[in-house]
């Protein structure tokens, strides 16, 4: 019986060496497979790369745009304001004009002793 508990060991050591290299042999080739997975999801995304350079290009070019048409709205904005400004202060110019003129009618008419009806000027609105 002393020999059978030999082979036992010796075929019990075999198959732990064959089960280890088993084993061994099973990560290496994991291992292969994930560096070449891994070299393969680097070179897809190498391709990519110009791609999405294209596109930054694009969003960087299109977000200049927006900030130029929003540089011409300001712009346009304070032209309107400005101008707004001038013609408020033209209307309120012709406005004094106008009450002076109107009081010197008035002071015409008041002083003439023929004025038998009231002066309106040509170019006056009779609806005023």
């Amino acid at each position: 019986m002393d020999n059978d508990v030999v082979v036992w060991i010796i075929v019990i050591a075999v198959v732990v060496v064959l089960l280890a290299a088993a084993l061994w042999f099973a990560r290496r080739a994991r291992t292969q497979h994930r560096r070449t997975e891994a070299a393969e999801i680097r070179d897809r995304a190498a391709e990519q790369s110009h791609e999405v350079g294209q596109q930054e290009a694009l969003a960087a070019e299109t977000a200049a745009r927006a900030r130029m048409a929003e540089a011409e709205a300001d712009a346009k904005r304070a032209e309107s304001a400005r101008l707004k400004e001038r013609a408020q202060a033209r209307g309120g110019e012709a406005a004094k004009s106008r009450e002076e003129l109107d009081a010197r009618v008035e002071r015409a008419d008041a002083i003439d002793p023929d004025a038998t009806q009231k002066f309106s000027p040509p170019d006056r609105d009779e609806r005023s």
